[in-house]
């Protein structure tokens, strides 16, 4: 809670002069053991909405395929859907300034806006770095099945981790360091023999396009979500949907550059955003829409390691989803990898691990 200049631990009502997002980072780190029940509650209901959403998205993007191609621009989808979050982000801000309480700085003005807009400037660079994530998943498909996909966003977390800590000063304990290893070692089972030998695609071997697009796909959005928890703690007294906002906003202009680039490398025709669109299109953009939102909540008032530990969840049904709906065979690889990553979940999350975290913090 913000007083004065100060913010005060919820939890125990110390004060932390010239917050920093480190100083916040590490009061979290102290304190997330002793959460209150509200809390915890909504950190399963976080959990909880994260594994549907992110378990529907390969699955909506494998749909949206047409003889294993996309019809439409994948930028236009990913435009469309921070306008959506935009639209959400202005709706959800309107009925919070509608319900203030007398004496307090109006949300709406232009004073409060435009220093919530100086405040908040960091934002551009996960906005930024999101967009290309987010073109990346659609090119992601070409080379692998959506289970596949789903257990290798899961290379992102051991990224995260590292740049939490170098960007955060975040503590883990050794303990936590093994569970991230035994992920990583699950993952790697998982994508024994994913790719057809022999085959190519846009002029490379099929298995160095996609270990490039892995490379990208896994610190891209590894750096976009670090810098994003760092950006909405650091200026935790402005309201999350005025920070989403900013953050949607410079999301749909670096997306809506990229429809202009594209105009000008295919021509005008190219410009119709809403060509080759079809309902599975229409519901990944609300998917993506409703994924975008939960997450800004985790980065704000959880933090990054639970959200892509939670993704992890999601494989599950994206698995057997993928199997019932398109035939895609879960091997005995797939069936051990997830195994192994809920092995490391209950090891990075367990009770020990957690009191060793805490000798870090005092130390």
């Amino acid at each position: 809670m913000m007083k004065q200049g100060m913010i005060e631990c919820s939890v125990c009502h110390s004060k932390l002069v010239n917050p920093s997002a480190k100083t916040v980072s590490r009061a979290y780190d102290r304190h997330r053991s002793k959460l209150s029940k509200k809390h915890r509650a909504l950190n399963v209901l976080l959990v909880v909405g994260d594994c549907m959403l992110v378990g529907l998205q390969p699955i909506l993007v494998y749909m949206s395929k047409v003889d294993g191609k996309f019809n439409f621009s994948p930028i236009s989808v990913n435009f469309l859907t921070e306008v959506a979050k935009v639209v959400f982000a202005l709706v959800m801000l309107l009925i919070q300034a509608r319900n203030q309480k007398i004496g307090e700085k109006p949300l709406l003005s232009v004073s409060s806006f435009v220093q919530a807009a100086r405040n908040n400037v960091l934002l551009a660079v996960p906005a930024f770095l999101y967009a290309i994530n987010n073109y990346l998943k659609f090119t992601m498909q070409l080379y692998f099945n959506p289970a596949t996909v789903k257990m290798l966003s899961n290379l992102k977390v051991l990224v995260i981790a590292v740049l939490l800590k170098m960007v955060m000063k975040r503590k883990f304990s050794i303990i936590q360091w093994e569970a991230l290893a035994l992920l990583l070692i699950g993952i790697s089972i998982n994508q024994m023999r994913s790719l057809p030998e022999g085959s190519t695609a846009m002029g490379l071997p099929v298995a160095m396009g996609a270990y490039v697009y892995t490379f990208i796909f896994v610190t891209v959005p590894s750096m976009a979500s670090v810098f994003n928890e760092y950006a909405l703690k650091s200026q935790y007294d402005t309201s999350i949907y005025m920070q989403n906002l900013f953050l949607y906003g410079y999301g749909a202009i670096f997306n809506f550059l990229g429809i202009l680039g594209t105009v000008i490398i295919k021509g005008p025709e190219s410009f119709d955003i809403l060509q080759g669109h079809s309902k599975a299109t229409m519901l990944l953009i609300v998917n993506n829409a409703a994924q975008g939102i939960l997450s800004s909540f985790f980065f704000k008032y959880a933090d990054t390691i639970l959200k892509k530990y939670s993704s992890t969840v999601a494989t599950i049904f994206t698995g057997f989803a993928s199997a019932a709906l398109f035939g895609h065979t879960l091997t005995i690889n797939f069936m051990l990898g997830i195994s192994i990553v809920f092995i490391s979940m209950h090891q990075f999350f367990s009770p020990l691990a957690k009191v060793l975290t805490k000798r870090l913090l005092i130390v």
